[in-house]
């Protein structure tokens, strides 16, 4: 997996309880979930398919490795 990158932001906690409930629905962490909803929009901003690392799905994070 290639390597990520990893930032500091800072948030209103409405907004965090909000994206956290509705990353739970979609059975994500709130950091995939917060991933899956910019890749979605720079893909929008583009207009355009999805390409490279874009284009991979986001799901459920994998389990922590050993």
């Amino acid at each position: 997996m290639a390597e990520r990158k990893s930032f500091l932001l800072r948030m209103d906690p409405a907004l965090w309880d909000e994206l956290e409930t509705w990353a739970q629905e979609e059975l994500r962490s709130v950091n995939g979930q917060m991933e899956y909803l910019l890749r979605q929009a720079v893909v929008r901003r583009k207009g355009q398919a999805p390409t490279g690392n874009l284009a991979r799905p986001i799901g459920p994070d994998p389990p922590p490795a050993k």
